[in-house]
Parts: C-alpha cells; structure tokens; sequence
C-alpha cells in the first residue's frame, strides 16, 4: 500500500462533481429558456414567449429530482437554482407582461411589472436564508410558504393565456393586468400556506384516478395548451384558501398534541 508523500499533501477537490453536472445542465437550460422568451416577447411572438416561461418551469421541477437521483446535491447546484429561478420566473415574466401589456400605462407599468421582479427575488432570498433553519412550520408540515416562483410566474402570465383563448383585447388593458401583477407578486411574499406535493394526501382508493387525471391534464396541455393553462392556473388560485385551512387544521392537531398529558407523567 503506498503511503502518501510528505512534500505533496493531499488537497481539497475542486470544481463540480461529476454527478452534479447533469442536474446544473436542466437548471442552465431552465435559465436559458426563461431568457429566451424575452426575446420572442420583443418580437411580438407571444405565443412562443409564453411557452419559454412553461419549459422553464418544468425543466426547473425535474433538476431537483435528477440532483437527487443522483445524490448530486450540492451548494453551487443551490445557488444556480436560485438564481435561474430569478430571471426565469421573475425578470422574464415582468418583461413579457410590460411588453404585452404595461407598457401602455403612462409611469406606473413599469412599476407593476417591477414589483413582480423584486417579489421573486425576495421569495427567492427568504428560502436561501431560511434553508438551514430548524424552525419551518409550513415545511414541516408539508406545506410551502406563499406561491413558489415558477407557479407565480405561471399565474403572472394567466391574462396571457386568456387573451389567447378568446382574443379579447380587453385582456390587455393595463387596469386588468396591473391588479392582478400586484396580486400574484404579493402572493409569492407572503406567509400563506399553500399546497406542495407532499402535502396532498391522496387515499388508496383514489389514487388511480388521480394518475388518469394527471394523464388527461397533460394530453389536453398538448392539444389545447392556452385553454389547459387558463384552467389550470385559475384552479390553482381557487385551492389556496383551501391549503391555509388545511395548515391552520395541522396547526390545531400539533398544538393540542403539545397540550396533551403524556402518558408517562405522574399522576397529581
């Protein structure tokens, strides 16, 4: 066995391993194509700048797993997500929206459309910093803390995919899309519980159904992609107050569990 020499000590690898190469490549390409729909929005080709943004996001939700396939996790893999996410579901979105839309509004849509930005960025920063708390009651209980990035920049676009559906202008009039760019950019800010994957519960017996569902859902998101996402994304709007009465339940359940008695205490 051959012992290491004295004058060459054995120094800290550098670099990206090799198993976190495929999962950075997904969150690259992400970036990439949340920029690229910038440019088709200058273009006027709106259709392809809203596609972009959507494989963006589902690119965004397989590098996670792939890191994790791989056991290829790892702090720079963290940081790129960040800030991929940030220009392709925060920049990216406010550009498309303002260019669409905002424009149009005389000093205050670019400020509509900046708002939206910054949210992201903030949402974004809260998670980093909150990362290694021990303290996440809505992470612990399943749930996320307001609307992640790729479902709010999917709901920034939901006047898009109308306007898309039925052709009316009145879908782009900035005193529609402005309220409702304030309303998804607080959203992402706020401390709502809202539904993740591992929150939903779903019982034996329905769990069949639910696979055809996901299965029709992504069939129609072929066919009919703009009717599909108008639908999806007003859905999603519709199950937050459910998520936050679902949290306030498991907030219930875990304080009376902390109240009750254990079973080894002493009798008085």
């Amino acid at each position: 066995m051959t012992t290491p020499r004295p004058d060459r000590p054995d120094r800290p690898r550098r670099g990206i391993p090799l198993r976190a190469l495929a999962p950075n490549a997904v969150t690259a390409l992400a970036l990439c194509f949340g920029l690229t729909g910038v440019r088709f929005a200058i273009a006027g080709e709106w259709e392809k700048a809203v596609a972009s943004i959507i494989v963006a996001g589902v690119l965004d939700g397989l590098d996670g797993r792939i890191a994790r396939l791989l056991k290829g996790e790892s702090r720079f893999g963290a940081e790129l997500d960040s800030l991929s996410d940030v220009i392709a579901f925060g920049v990216s979105p406010a550009i498309i929206i303002y260019l669409w839309s905002l424009q149009t509004l005389p000093r205050f849509g670019w400020l509509f459309a900046l708002a939206h930005a910054v949210c992201c960025a903030l949402r974004l920063a809260r998670f980093n910093a909150q990362i290694d708390s021990h303290e996440q009651p809505h992470k612990s209980a399943g749930f996320l803390t307001g609307v992640p990035a790729p479902a709010g920049a999917g709901l920034m676009l939901l006047p898009v995919y109308a306007w898309l559906v039925t052709g009316e202008a009145v879908l782009r009039e900035p005193w529609i899309v402005a309220p409702w760019a304030g309303f998804v950019a607080f959203l992402m800010v706020s401390n709502v519980a809202t539904f993740s994957w591992s929150s939903l519960k779903l019982r034996q017996g329905v769990r069949l159904a639910a696979l055809v569902g996901v299965a029709l859902v992504g069939g129609a998101l072929i066919s009919a992609p703009w009717h599909t996402l108008t639908v999806v994304s007003i859905l999603y709007v519709l199950a937050i107050p459910f998520g936050m009465r679902s949290y306030a339940r498991v907030r219930r359940q875990r304080a009376a569990a902390r109240s009750a008695p254990s079973p080894d205490a002493p009798a008085a």
